[in-house]
């Protein structure tokens, strides 16, 4: 690997193991019954190395990972193991994105992004008949790209520079504003009072306004409709910082590949992805790289 993704795995691993892990109640010994040979330290490290490298297939990784890093993680499982490992710990995942959101300076700004993209798994209607996410994902419409789609959508609160803040997947039947208020609604807690959270214009509607102003004690952004008086603008600039975020997800991080075929599989395949995210995010401010959100020095 090229020395940029062993600093930040080295760096990574010893604020997890120091600081991270602790503060959340983990340790490496609190599994029950017979302890891992691979820790949540090495099994964290590894699924942010895997999805920096954009190897989206799991068999790919584990041929890729005894090839290549067996020197460093010698207790390695075998691909079964490892699917089971991934899909059992959506929750730690979920943790440390939050953790290490709240360790890097952009968590301190007042504003927050807010969008959703579509999140494909299933191409064919014999996968969507016999699929075990039948009853959980739906069709939904992708306006930017002109195609249907089956799957969910990923809805996704993160600061300017690309941090996720928040974040959770939804039916595409769902509505855009009731799926963001479960979601915000349900993780309050991360967003503070007085923040502002900028949307585009699948956010409108008084309902959901007034959710954020009175429930969040915050304020909504998002361009001016054509019936409506002038307020915001368009905010076309702005609107682009969370595109470019979702871009970079589904180009460098593959997350259109995920290759998820259950609810949990689904799900911690989300959330490596965005753990990846948050920790080339939160590596590049302690170096003080000037594009935060750059992960181009760790895809080698």
């Amino acid at each position: 690997m090229k020395t940029d993704l062993n600093t930040l795995l080295t760096t990574l691993y010893v604020h997890l193991d120091d600081r991270i892990l602790p503060a959340l109640g983990f340790s490496r010994d609190h599994h029950a019954g017979r302890k891992p040979r691979l820790n949540d330290v090495e099994l964290l490290c590894l699924i942010v190395a895997q999805h920096l490298l954009g190897i989206a297939s799991e068999r790919k990784w584990i041929r890729y990972a005894h090839t290549h890093l067996l020197g460093m993680f010698p207790n390695l499982p075998q691909q079964s193991g490892w699917s089971k490992r991934v899909h059992q710990s959506t929750g730690l995942l979920s943790a440390v994105i939050t953790e290490l959101a709240h360790d890097t300076p952009s968590f301190s700004e007042i504003t927050r992004l807010i969008d959703s993209t579509p999140l494909p798994c299933g191409k064919s209607r014999e996968t969507v008949k016999r699929s075990d996410l039948a009853g959980h994902a739906g069709y939904g419409y992708c306006a930017s790209h002109s195609r249907y789609f089956w799957g969910f959508r990923l809805y996704l609160v993160c600061t300017p520079d690309g941090m996720p803040v928040v974040w959770g997947l939804a039916n595409p039947k769902i509505g855009e504003r009731e799926a963001a208020e479960t979601m915000l609604r349900h993780d309050r807690h991360l967003i503070r009072p007085g923040q502002i959270i900028i949307g585009d214009k699948g956010f409108a509607g008084k309902n959901f306004e007034s959710f954020i102003t009175d429930e969040l004690d915050a304020t909504l952004i998002r361009p001016d409709r054509k019936d409506e008086k002038p307020r915001f603008g368009k905010l076309g600039g702005i609107r682009q910082w969370v595109e470019s975020v979702f871009d970079t997800m589904k180009g460098q991080l593959t997350l259109e590949d995920h290759g998820g075929r259950t609810i949990p599989g689904v799900y911690s395949r989300v959330a490596g992805r965005l753990l990846a995210l948050a920790a080339g995010i939160w590596h590049n401010w302690l170096i003080d790289e000037p594009n935060k959100r750059s992960l181009i020095a760790y895809d080698h």
